[in-house]
């Protein structure tokens, strides 16, 4: 899975290789075909590795500025200290992760999915904050527990 993610002021194109195939060739190809859509000189790629972007440069990442891939099969993850891990968890929230009810283990294995390493206990301590703060719920059953977004009043 490679994860390419552009951003421009406070606008950002992401794509994810889950929704199709991108592999060393054409993976130029796709950021040529998305940073065309940006102004010129303006496309940066953010939640890279510095061995995907050494590799990258040889199928057309070197005309970008700031250009990195990350292929988390390939690469370890960036380990995230607990002050990030608020921003990364409501990265998870926005791409619908806590639409269904996930533990602490399930959820640190998405973040590694993501490229990111944070440990069990401070995943659960952003997780337990997050839920008395009523931004999520936090549910238990069977000595689990899981949390999930909050339904929407009707």
């Amino acid at each position: 899975m490679a994860r390419i993610k552009l951003k421009l002021g406070d606008n950002e194109i992401e794509v994810d290789s889950r929704d199709f195939y991108v592999d060393n060739q054409t993976i130029g190809e796709v950021i040529e075909g998305i940073s065309g859509h940006l102004p010129e000189g303006s496309a940066r790629m953010v939640y890279g590795s510095k061995s995907a972007k050494v590799a990258g440069d040889a199928y057309g990442l070197g005309g970008l500025d700031d250009a990195e891939a990350f292929e988390p099969e390939f690469a370890d993850p960036k380990h995230i200290d607990p002050s990030e891990l608020r921003s990364k968890l409501r990265i998870l929230e926005t791409s619908s992760f806590f639409d269904r009810p996930h533990t602490v283990t399930e959820t640190v294995e998405q973040l590694r999915e993501y490229g990111w390493a944070a440990s069990p206990l401070d995943v659960s301590k952003e997780l337990a904050r997050m839920a008395s703060n009523r931004e999520i719920v936090r549910n238990s059953a069977e000595n689990l527990t899981h949390y999930v977004r909050q339904p929407l009043a009707s």
